[in-house]
């Protein structure tokens, strides 16, 4: 491999890293504006709301942008590696992150199926994070919907939810470390 085919992901990896990163402390600050305008509800709040929830959506988009740009030149590379592997096509590894329910189970099994197809030293730990990782993050998701309806307001459900929302950051900078090593 040439030099710049090895700098590469190495840029695209920690970009997606750091993208992961950013969104993840936008999103903590984001919840904390979005709750305190929800208790004291002021012009201020709302302007100050807004535009904390307008950044971390560009953030987010920007993120899931190129942690999907990582996942398929992980996958690309991962055929390369090992062209007999079970991989998901490039469309449906992508396209099930925007299926509803689908989104809760398949796009687990597509970097776990990468990670494996990626390396022959898969270890049962490199399984094992990518279980925690999406455990954290589909727990944050389903109890941010939750606590929207039930508890919107609730201190406590928002630092279980932002917890969970860091939690998986971090675990998903891991995966994201761990399937690029493979």
């Amino acid at each position: 491999m040439t030099s710049d085919a090895r700098t590469t992901p190495r840029i695209l990896t920690r970009a997606a890293q750091a993208l992961i990163a950013a969104a993840a402390v936008a999103d903590v600050f984001r919840a904390a504006a979005v709750r305190d305008h929800y208790l004291h509800p002021t012009d201020a709040s709302l302007n100050r709301s807004g535009l904390i929830s307008m950044i971390f959506v560009y953030l987010m988009t920007l993120t899931t942008v190129l942690f999907l740009v990582w996942l398929a030149r992980s996958r690309r590379r991962a055929l390369e590696l090992s062209p007999e592997a079970a991989v998901p096509s490039p469309g449906w590894m992508i396209g099930a992150w925007f299926i509803p329910v689908v989104n809760l189970f398949v796009p687990r099994r597509f970097v776990l199926d990468i990670g494996r197809a990626g390396s022959a030293s898969w270890a049962q730990r490199d399984t094992t994070l990518v279980n925690l990782w999406w455990a954290a993050w589909v727990a944050h998701a389903l109890l941010l919907a939750v606590a929207g309806r039930m508890a919107p307001g609730s201190m406590a459900c928002l630092v279980v939810t932002e917890a969970l929302m860091l939690a998986a950051a971090v675990l998903a900078v891991l995966v994201i470390e761990r399937v690029t090593a493979r």
